[in-house]
């Protein structure tokens, strides 16, 4: 069987997987191997969804703020979604042994220490503080199975 970076022929590799690295004492984090790549170019980090931290790849970012910037500026809503998204984002690239330095204010946002989980979510990374993840992950495969038919309607599995 073909791998699944495989199937999507000549588009960017899909970020997959769990990883369970460390925030060492200058709050960096070492990527995961497989996610070096991806990112090696540069990357921007910003606050995501249920309090985790968003990288995305530089081409990634560009899509997603171009789709945000497409939204009215009379929408309180996109005005709104915008501030938070752009207000806490940080541009990285990684050093050599492939870390990246996590500014203090997303670690606070996203509440890491040392324990992180690092998932891939397809076309980004989510970093996570452990116990979250695992508390998160929990309470979603409860509801997985149920939700299978709204979120890709006629598929069979």
């Amino acid at each position: 069987m073909p791998a699944v970076t495989e199937l999507f022929g000549g588009s960017p590799s899909l970020l997959l997987g769990t990883y369970t690295p460390r925030i060492d004492e200058k709050g960096r984090l070492i990527l995961p191997a497989k996610f070096r790549t991806q990112l090696a170019q540069g990357l921007v980090m910003t606050r995501g969804q249920e309090r985790c931290l968003f990288l995305l790849p530089m081409d990634e970012f560009r899509r997603m703020y171009e789709q945000i910037r497409q939204a009215p500026v009379t929408s309180k809503q996109a005005r709104d979604y915008l501030r938070v998204f752009l207000s806490g984002a940080s541009d990285e690239v990684p050093d050599k042994q492939g870390r990246i330095s996590i500014p203090s204010n997303l670690r606070q946002y996203a509440g890491l220490d040392r324990d992180v989980a690092v998932i891939g979510a397809g076309t980004r990374v989510e970093i996570w503080d452990a116990p979250t993840w695992e508390a998160y992950l929990s309470e979603q495969e409860a509801s997985y199975s149920d939700t299978a038919e709204e979120v890709l309607p006629g598929l069979h599995l």
